[in-house]
């Protein structure tokens, strides 16, 4: 007997998670494994985010909250948005979840129908397909290779859309290739979305302020004003802050949409956390100097593991854009035998390969629907980068 539900037979578990998993058990066994797989930043939560959540605590701001969040939580976002982003959004156009996933989550089981189609440019976020395909949805996995930035063209999106698309997702700067998008990118894919009035905008912006080389972010709602109707912006607090775990995202959209999610939400978990939101209002609306030292420093990591890794022969990396991955294309070593005579026969062998004679965690490209490719975080010292990128050349040095 079995007590499983149907659905999860199409539902594959979190690879980023899986990777850091089998390091983590290689580890237990006494190996030396750099964990490169999960994507969070190594900085602690600023100071006065910390403190902001014990005077909450401590003043009693320990109850369960609206559904949608504290109104006070909901205007320091709309504020962010306001100053950061030229978007003019209130109270009552935002919702916040239990992290960017749980928005998103909550936005396909509002929306979908059995069968409902969900564009997803490639290289996508690995939880994208999945949730899609929980909620009854069919991923529609659009390739778009490194010729192109790994960004979606107006033809390709125009190719993908048929009656039955409900969502565009667009992640900026993405996970894992680091892409980022114009405004004038996003201009002409909006054009090419006006005709199709159906299909809804995600636009995954978790990621905003980790932006290279003099970049500055433009929202998709920004670039396209026409379509807010139908535009999600999905954000949070978790990479810009370092406050992954305290399980804070929001979104701003269309109002049918925010009841609809937080209906969902009040019927599931029923609020974030109260201190939580606490400290998220402190975040948006304290100082924001750690937000710049820790892109600082994540532009420097990135330099330090682009120039590495291009000096390694068998592998190939475009200088990401922005977030703390890179994403390194290894065409070359499928087809070759490792040491012990194994073949590399995809991404997902060179993985393997790389952690358990190697020692460094990576995702394989085959996770975020473009291979030949890996994928590693570089949300770590500019020490431990250093030494993997010794280890990954004396690995591939080893492939004949």
């Amino acid at each position: 007997m079995s007590y499983i539900a149907s659905r999860l037979s199409v539902v594959k578990p979190s690879a980023s998670m899986a990777a850091s998993q089998a390091a983590k058990a290689l580890r237990a066994k006494g190996v030396d494994v750099i964990d490169l797989g999960l994507g969070e930043p190594d900085f602690p939560t600023p100071h006065h985010i910390v403190d902001a959540a014990h005077f909450a605590a401590k003043a009693g701001q320990t109850l369960y909250t609206a559904a949608a969040g504290t109104v006070e939580v909901r205007e320091a976002i709309a504020g962010k948005f306001r100053r950061e982003n030229g978007l003019d959004y209130t109270a009552d156009d935002i919702v916040v979840a239990n992290g960017a996933k749980q928005i998103i989550f909550n936005a396909l089981m509002a929306t979908l129908e059995t069968g409902d189609e969900a564009i997803l440019p490639a290289p996508y976020f690995v939880s994208y397909p999945e949730m899609v395909k929980l909620l009854g949805g069919t991923p529609i996995v659009v390739e778009c290779p490194e010729t192109t930035g790994f960004r979606l063209t107006p033809a390709l999106l125009e190719k993908a859309i048929t009656p039955r698309t409900k969502w565009l997702f667009l992640n900026m700067p993405g996970n894992p290739s680091g892409a980022v998008y114009s405004e004038s990118d996003l201009k002409a894919l909006g054009a090419v979305l006006a005709k199709h009035p159906q299909v809804l905008i995600l636009s995954d912006e978790i990621y905003e302020h980790i932006l290279f080389d003099g970049r500055e972010f433009v929202s998709f709602a920004k670039a396209c004003p026409e379509l807010r109707d139908r535009t999600l912006i999905v954000n949070g607090v978790s990479k810009s802050y370092a406050m992954t775990g305290w399980r804070v995202g929001y979104a701003a959209g269309p109002t049918p949409l925010l009841k609809a999610m937080s209906t969902i939400q009040s019927q599931s978990c029923t609020s974030v956390c109260s201190i939580a939101q606490a400290a998220t209002v402190a975040a948006l609306n304290g100082p924001q100097d750690e937000v710049a030292r820790f892109r600082q420093a994540f532009e420097r990591r990135r330099d330090l593991v682009v120039d590495g890794i291009r000096k390694i022969n068998g592998l190939t990396l475009s200088p990401p854009e922005g977030a703390f991955y890179v994403y390194i294309g290894c065409a070359s070593l499928i087809g070759r035998k490792t040491p012990k005579g194994v073949v590399l026969e995809d991404d997902a062998a060179v993985s393997n390969y790389l952690l358990n004679e190697g020692r460094v965690a990576s995702v394989p490209g085959v996770a975020y629907g473009l291979s030949p490719y890996f994928r590693i975080s570089t949300a770590t010292s500019e020490e431990v980068l250093a030494e993997a990128i010794s280890r990954i050349n004396a690995a591939v040095a080893q492939v004949e």
